[in-house]
């Protein structure tokens, strides 16, 4: 028996000697000696767990392997191996004998993982081709009709996740990580995605949304994701013409067709490729010199050489444009198929004009905020005049529910066309779309508050007009001195909304300096600081909110002291025969002050 197992164990050595050395004469005879008597194992390891295929193939001995793999040699993990030397050759002899011998599969293309398996058990040779990302052998395996199984959401509650979260946590992450780090292989991308700038898009949005989702992995994550985008942005910088810009960033998915539908000013650009990378926030893709060319030259598309233009003439030519955008409006919806209709439509036009009407409804709040008494200036006597029952002209400050001036008249057509803009941007994004634009939010909470400053004025307006026609309360009427109007009296919360959607109003000059070079990069700056802002205001009302509940348990004696002491100085001063010493009287008056009884609120009375 012993010298069986020494004999064996000379012939395992010799195998393995010689297969190191490359000798096929006599790893064939070895080969012979194993059909014939089954005198060793083949499959057996050397100290470094190398079995004699794994040594023939970090070798490159394509002679050996054939060799080995015609005595139906044992392969296990020795295909990873080969993927890790990129030998292809290697791998495309393996690959057809898992396949001859029936152990080839889509899903785990004949691997073998041991636990003395350098490898995790995830891992398969297409994962690992597309870690290396080997075009060669990635194509090869894809030939062979190998998949990659997308992983199932991170919040999946199948029995397949939770099992394997419940086995080992750490491996089911780093599983996924595996696979996802294949899955942004350019190689494989180009190899088997339809469209691979779709894909690439997909794939960064859904790594970005993983990051903030598993913590742990963020940086990973992360960094797969700007993998993916690199990738998208690498494929549009090979393009070598306008016309095939045009064609990359024109092109549809039926995917995302609700994207895509809609066309923009210049009917032969929908940009829909490019609509969806903004929706996904690929900053990279939009931000490329290709696509921000293209956006130029549709932008400035009726003015051409505008930006080369000295600055005296590009001054004069806004002005003009301005000045004149009444008369384009008017000519566009005259005849919108004209070549001034067709000018209106421009996007550069149509920003000029859109910022033009903008400023001056701007400048018609200014006007009605200033409370200018236009009747006076002009000498005449308009509907802004306001007299009272008995004839006598009042003061308009002083006036419930007074009418509209001119100038509110003109803002409320200003009011009714944003709102129909709103309408008609609502319609066409959708509410998902128009809702994720926070500048958007704030335009309808603008244009909800003028809206009800129109409501609650007509409100006002008619209540006046009920009490002046009412026998019992003609007396009162617009009378009524302001300090002396009720605390919800209409107009007042008309002039509150008013004044709200002001500020809001004026604040929507910030969104338009986005365009500026200089000033955009710093209204961006602003938008992520207002969040960093919140977090520390946040955590200084805790600090204060803190020391307040200290404090509070300290003094709440002495403020109700201090209430106790008032009363008892109210009573006195009440009851004019008290005897009390004048400096006892003073200090108790001095209780009274509200600043000694500011914490007497906090506290719970007995009952």
């Amino acid at each position: 028996m012993r010298k069986f197992v020494q004999d064996t164990a000379l012939y395992e050595k010799q195998f393995l000697l010689s297969a190191e050395r490359g000798d096929l004469e006599s790893v064939r005879k070895l080969l012979e000696i194993y059909k014939s008597t089954k005198a060793f194992n083949i499959n057996c390891l050397d100290p470094l767990r190398r079995s004699a295929l794994h040594i023939a193939v970090e070798n490159d001995n394509i002679e050996l392997i054939e060799l080995l793999l015609d005595y139906n040699i044992n392969t296990g993990d020795t295909i990873l191996y080969a993927i890790i030397n990129e030998n292809i050759e290697a791998v495309e002899i393996l690959l057809e004998h898992l396949e001859k011998i029936g152990k080839f599969t889509p899903e785990t293309q004949g691997v073998e993982i041991t636990t003395n398996s350098a490898f995790t058990s995830d891992m398969t040779p297409i994962i690992l081709a597309a870690h290396k990302d080997n075009y060669d052998c990635i194509k090869l395996l894809l030939d062979k009709k190998a998949t990659i199984l997308h992983p199932h959401d991170v919040r999946c509650l199948c029995k397949e996740c939770v099992q394997a979260k419940a086995e080992d946590s750490l491996c089911f992450s780093q599983s996924r990580i595996n696979t996802y780090q294949a899955l942004t292989s350019p190689s494989l991308i180009c190899l088997s995605a339809k469209d691979p700038i779709l894909y690439a898009f997909e794939l960064s949005y859904e790594l970005r949304q993983l990051s903030n989702i598993e913590n742990e992995f963020r940086n990973e994550y992360e960094e797969l994701s700007r993998k993916c985008q690199s990738f998208s942005v690498n494929m549009l910088a090979q393009v070598r013409g306008s016309k095939e810009l045009e064609t990359v960033l024109n092109h549809t998915t039926n995917a995302w067709e609700e994207v895509t539908e809609k066309k923009s000013a210049n009917f032969c650009q929908n940009l829909a490729r490019l609509k969806l990378a903004i929706k996904l926030r690929q900053k990279i893709f939009v931000a490329h010199p290709n696509c921000q060319q293209l956006l130029s030259a549709i932008f400035y598309e009726g003015l051409p050489g505008f930006r080369d233009r000295h600055i005296v003439t590009k001054v004069l030519i806004i002005v003009g444009v301005s000045i004149a955008s009444p008369l384009l409006a008017i000519i566009y919806l005259i005849a919108p198929k004209s070549s001034f209709g067709e000018f209106a439509r421009r996007p550069f036009i149509k920003f000029l004009s859109h910022s033009a009407s903008y400023c001056f409804f701007l400048f018609l709040l200014l006007l009605a905020n200033q409370r200018i008494n236009y009747d006076f200036i002009l000498g005449t006597k308009s509907v802004s005049s306001t007299s009272d029952e008995y004839g006598e002209d009042l003061d308009r400050k002083e006036v419930r529910g007074p009418p509209p001036t001119l100038v509110e008249l003109a803002i409320l057509l200003w009011i009714f066309g944003l709102v129909w803009v709103e309408i008609k941007q609502l319609w066409n994004e959708g509410l998902c779309d128009y809702c994720s634009d926070l500048w958007n939010i704030l335009d309808f909470v603008t244009n909800a508050l003028y809206l009800c400053t129109v409501a609650l004025r007509i409100v006002a307006y008619l209540q006046v007009e009920a009490e002046i026609r009412n026998p019992q309360m003609r007396h009162l009427g617009r009378r009524i001195l302001r300090r002396d109007w009720d605390e919800w009296e209409p107009t007042l919360i008309s002039e509150c909304a008013f004044a709200t959607a002001n500020i809001f109003s004026s604040l929507k000059m910030i969104h338009i300096f986005t365009v500026n070079p200089h000033l955009g990069p710093l209204r961006i700056s602003l938008g992520r600081m207002v969040l960093d802002i919140v977090k520390f205001l946040l955590i200084y009302f805790l600090v204060l909110f803190s020391f307040a509940c200290g404090l509070n348990q300290l003094l709440w004696y002495y403020a109700a002291m201090r209430q106790q002491e008032c009363n008892k100085y109210q009573s006195l001063i009440s009851n004019s025969t008290h005897t009390v010493p004048a400096n006892e009287l003073v200090r108790m008056e001095e209780s009274c002050d509200p600043k000694y009884r500011a914490c007497e609120r906090l506290t719970i009375k007995p009952l």
